[in-house]
């Protein structure tokens, strides 16, 4: 999609056949240039089943479909610093805290035989695998930096589980010294599995732009919402800090008027 600022006489360009080689729409401001795509190869590439849900949405219409499909995308990259900056913050403040409860800076790799092995966890021992996994795949020197900076999201979230923060007395929940006095543990991890599913389908390229087959971004701005909220309870700076990346609302009111 280009977009054009200011006062401009435009004219659909036509190829031989006279079909359109981009579509325009309009709002106050500006005008929105779609480069439309063969369907029938966009579908190839995508997949149809992808696309029919774009398509039942817009009702048949193969170029509405395309261009919510794009904005589907626009808005999904819009969420990129938000989402990465969040987990940036989380994973280092989680990191600090613990750092500071065992009085180990190399606690996460100490701790494959303290609490990560706690026979509570197993057959699975998640984190303890985790940490063995980012050691296998480290070049060099293993260092407590490298194995934090290799973690998934998943990780750090799975910590505020149940066995997971009992084994380590709750200590976690200090990263949110501004949090409301109602939030506990499960609002907390309830927020964060939110979040990490919604981060998923951002980097899957997964749609979240429907409420069933209506085009709703209604979520995606929920998400927003708890992000900024939990960003928030960390500390008020980060909040501030990651709203100078935002374009979400920018790129949504984009979508809704395709």
């Amino acid at each position: 999609m280009y977009t054009l600022n200011g006062d401009f006489d435009v004219k659909v360009l036509k190829n031989r056949r006279k079909k359109p080689l981009f579509n325009l729409f309009l709002t106050s401001t500006q005008i929105f240039i779609f480069v439309l795509m063969d369907y029938n190869k966009l579908e190839l590439f995508v997949s149809k089943p992808r696309l029919d849900r774009y398509l039942i949405a817009c009702g048949n219409s193969r170029d509405r479909a395309q261009k919510l499909y794009e904005a589907n995308i626009t808005v999904a990259q819009a969420f990129y610093p938000i989402l990465n900056l969040f987990e940036t913050f989380l994973r280092n403040f989680i990191s600090e805290k613990l750092t500071t409860y065992f009085g180990d800076e190399a606690w996460i790799i100490n701790e494959k035989s303290g609490f990560m092995d706690d026979i509570s966890l197993a057959p699975k021992y998640y984190l303890k695998n985790q940490v063995l996994s980012a050691e296998r795949n480290t070049r060099g020197t293993i260092t407590p930096g490298k194995i934090i900076s290799e973690q998934p999201f998943g990780f750090w979230t799975s910590l505020f589980e149940p066995r997971h923060y009992t084994l380590i007395r709750g200590y976690i929940i200090r990263c949110f010294p501004n949090k409301p006095s109602h939030v506990n543990r499960l609002v907390i991890y309830t927020t964060l599995k939110d979040i990490r599913e919604f981060r998923n389908r951002v980097y899957h390229n997964e749609n979240i732009c429907f409420n069933n087959i209506t085009i709703d971004f209604t979520n995606a701005q929920r998400i927003k919402t708890e992000i900024y909220n939990m960003l928030e309870w960390m500390d008020v700076d980060l909040k501030n800090y990651a709203k100078k990346f935002d374009k979400v609302d920018e790129e949504i009111t984009k979508a809704l008027v395709i």
